[in-house]
């Protein structure tokens, strides 16, 4: 019979806790974990290791068809009380399926990008939900991957993976924490390399040219880029804003501005299939 597991002091439920809670415990444990059915079972699918699968005899049953591919794809799993799921839970209605996984091997450093296709780059990014954001909508649009600059937040924290829907597990990711060093080289392998702006003086998005392999830099939510970024690019986008508004979050500029990137491929694609 399958152990319940009744205290959320037993051990694997203090070490699973500590995962979510610290970015530093991720980072030395190489592990983090993942809540709820759907990206618990993306997270199964998308071949990422799960060591141990947590759930409630609530979420079996009503989850039946996503547990069952994590089962089938992990080390070991246990039921889990209600009240252990609370404990694990970042959210207020948790759904009661949790995993604690492997951190894959998908970073590399950014001397690993191939000057083809099109990439988003952000720098110094601190909402996990409006990164996680981007990643979905990145993979969404078929963008090639995502370069990280400087110092942003933790893609395997909770709010991270929720908001990217699983993204997180199947994206290419560099890494450079210099970014003058990041666009010199970009420029050096034959990228295009833009800087978002919301400046009246930069050449539209909707007049930009990403025929060639292009890098689009986005920058912190509070201050947008660094000056250095700025300076070093190419040429200074926007988006043209007729509104009241003077700029967009993140995730909101990211989104258009992606879209406008490979909108010239998609065409090409849907006329191609005519």
């Amino acid at each position: 019979m399958l152990e319940i597991i009744k205290s959320r002091k037993n051990e694997e439920i203090k070490f699973a806790v500590k995962l979510a809670d610290s970015p530093s415990f991720r980072r030395e444990k190489g592990m983090f974990v993942a809540e709820g059915a759907r990206l618990c079972a993306d997270a199964a699918v998308s071949e990422i290791e799960i060591i141990s699968a947590y759930f409630t005899q609530a979420a079996q049953t009503k989850y039946n068809a996503y547990i069952t591919q994590i089962i089938q794809n992990c080390r070991s799993y246990h039921i889990i009380e209600a009240h252990v799921a609370d404990a694990l839970s970042a959210t207020r209605n948790s759904q009661g399926v949790f995993c604690v996984c492997a951190i894959p091997q998908q970073h590399h450093s950014m001397m690993d990008m191939q000057a083809l296709g099109t990439y988003i780059a952000l720098e110094r990014i601190q909402d996990p939900a409006n990164l996680g954001s981007v990643l979905r909508t990145a993979e969404a649009l078929g963008v090639s991957g995502v370069l990280f600059l400087g110092d942003c937040c933790d893609i395997y924290s909770p709010k991270a993976l929720r908001a990217s829907m699983g993204a997180v597990f199947r994206l290419p990711f560099y890494m450079e924490k210099d970014t003058s060093f990041a666009i010199h080289e970009l420029k050096q392998k034959g990228f295009s390399v833009f800087s978002a702006v919301p400046s009246a003086r930069a050449q539209s998005v909707l007049e930009t040219d990403f025929s060639k392999p292009s890098v689009m830099l986005i920058g912190n939510e509070g201050s947008g880029l660094s000056p250095t970024a700025v300076e070093a690019c190419d040429a200074c986008v926007t988006i043209p804003m007729p509104g009241r508004a003077e700029s967009l979050n993140a995730a909101s500029s990211a989104a258009i501005l992606m879209w406008e990137m490979v909108r010239g491929k998609i065409q090409r694609q849907i006329e191609g299939a005519v």
